[in-house]
C-alpha cells in the first residue's frame, strides 16, 4: 500500500472526480491525532500496553515465555496466546515488505519487496530465503488459487496477473471500461473462482513502487469472474481501498481504508453484489486513544476475527469490531497472512522484516 497527504474530496468517484487518498507517509509514518473517535472502537483498545523492551531477535539469546509482545486487550483474545512460543524474526533485508502468501503444497511463503521489484520466498523446512522473482513489475499483494496458482498484483505493470505452472503469465485484470486501472494492491479469491481485489493509485504516485501516471479511473474494489473473465466494479463508495479479506463463510467482504475513511469497512456478499457497506471500527494506538491507526493487508481466521497489520504491530479484532489484541513489533507491520502445515502460523511482513508467531487457531481460506 501506499498513501497521500491529500483528503479526498467528499464527492463520490462514480459521480465526480475521482478522490485523493491520505499519502503514505501520513499512514505510516504514524498515527496522526484525531479528536473523534468512532463509537465502535473498543474500550481495550484505551488499555495501557506494557513498557516496549527491546529485544535480540538473532535467538542467540532465547527469551522468557510468555512472549511479553502478544497482549491480551480482552479476554477473548487468551485462548489464541501459545504460552510456550516467540515471535521470530526469518529475514531482514527488504525496503518495504508486503503481500505475504502461502502456499501449502510447496510449504512455502512468497512475499513482495515492492521498491526493490522483487518477491521474496522463504521455504519451511529449512527456513531458507531467497529471490523468487525478479522483476515482479512491482508487485503488492499476493495470493493463491484453488489450483494452486499465484496471483499478484503489479504496481508497475497497473495490473492483476497470474503465474500459471508452465510459467507463462495470464493478465487477470488491466483496464476496466476501457481505462487502465490505477495500481492493484490486494487480491483474494472465492471457492466460485472469482477473483476479487483493491485499485488504490498508490503505485502511480512516485517513482519508488512503481511508474508515475494520471490515475484514470475512481478507486474501486473489482470481481472478475472466474469462467468468463467479466470485470465488475463492486463498490467505489471508500476513501482508498487497501487490504481485504472474506469472513470464513464467505458471506462478508472486509476492506480497509487508507484514505479519508481511515477505518475498515464491511459488506454483505450477495453472489456478484455487495451490500450494506459499513463501518467495523476505527482503529487506535491501544493506550492512546487519540492517536489514530490504520489497517493495511488484513487475514480473517476461522472464528471470525480480523487480523490486520496496524500499529504497533498486529491488531486483532473481534466480529463485532471490538480489538481483543496486539501482536507487538518493533517495525511498522503491512500485512499478514495465515501459513504452516496446520495454518496457525502467522507470518508478518514489516517494513524491512519477515516475522512469524505460532497463534491458537487457524487461518480461513487457502492463502
Amino acid at each position: 500500500m501506499h498513501t497521500d497527504t491529500t483528503r479526498r474530496p467528499s464527492t463520490s468517484p462514480a459521480h465526480g472526480s475521482p478522490r485523493r487518498p491520505l499519502s503514505r507517509r501520513a499512514f505510516l509514518g504514524a498515527t496522526v491525532a484525531s479528536t473523534t473517535i468512532a463509537p465502535a472502537l473498543a474500550a481495550a483498545q484505551q488499555a495501557s500496553l506494557p513498557p516496549y523492551e527491546p529485544r535480540d531477535w538473532s535467538g542467540r539469546n532465547p527469551l522468557h515465555y510468555p512472549d511479553p509482545d502478544i497482549i491480551a486487550l480482552d479476554p477473548r483474545f487468551r485462548s489464541y496466546i501459545l504460552f510456550n512460543t516467540p515471535i521470530r524474526r526469518h529475514y531482514v533485508g527488504t525496503l518495504w515488505a508486503e503481500g505475504p502468501a502461502w502456499n501449502g503444497s510447496g510449504r512455502y511463503l512468497v512475499w513482495s519487496d515492492i521498491p526493490n521489484n522483487r518477491q521474496m520466498r522463504w521455504l519451511e523446512e529449512d527456513g531458507h530465503v531467497s529471490v523468487f522473482r525478479s522483476p515482479s513489475g512491482h508487485s503488492n499483494g499476493n495470493t493463491f488459487d484453488h489450483e494452486g496458482r499465484q496471483i499478484s498484483c503489479e504496481h508497475g505493470n497497473r495490473r492483476v496477473a497470474r503465474y500459471e505452472h508452465s510459467g507463462e503469465v495470464t493478465v487477470i485484470a488491466d483496464r476496466f471500461e476501457g481505462s487502465r486501472l490505477n495500481s492493484p494492491n490486494d487480491v483474494v479469491v472465492h471457492p466460485d473462482r472469482s477473483i476479487w481485489f483493491t485499485d488504490p493509485p498508490y503505485g502511480i504516485r512516485g517513482s519508488y513502487e512503481g511508474f508515475p501516471a494520471e490515475q484514470e479511473l475512481p478507486l474501486s474494489v473489482y470481481r472478475v469472474d472466474g469462467v468468463t473473465g467479466a470485470i465488475t466494479r463492486v463498490t467505489d463508495e471508500i476513501g482508498a481501498p487497501n487490504g481485504l479479506c472474506f469472513s470464513p463463510n464467505y458471506d462478508r467482504l472486509y476492506v480497509a481504508d487508507t484514505g479519508s475513511g481511515q477505518e475498515v469497512k464491511i459488506w454483505d456478499v450477495d453472489g456478484e453484489r455487495l451490500l450494506n457497506g459499513r463501518s467495523l471500527v476505527q482503529l487506535s494506538v491501544p493506550g492512546d486513544p487519540d492517536a489514530r491507526s490504520i489497517a493495511d493487508g488484513m487475514r480473517c481466521d476461522v472464528d471470525g476475527n480480523v487480523w490486520a497489520g496496524a500499529v504497533p504491530g498486529v491488531q486483532i479484532i473481534a466480529p463485532d469490531g471490538d480489538v481483543i489484541g496486539v501482536i507487538r513489533l518493533p517495525e511498522r507491520c503491512a500485512n499478514v497472512c495465515f501459513g504452516g502445515t496446520r495454518r496457525n502460523r502467522l507470518f508478518m511482513t514489516a517494513s524491512q522484516s519477515l516475522y512469524s508467531v505460532y497463534v491458537g487457531v487457524r487461518g480461513a481460506g487457502i492463502a
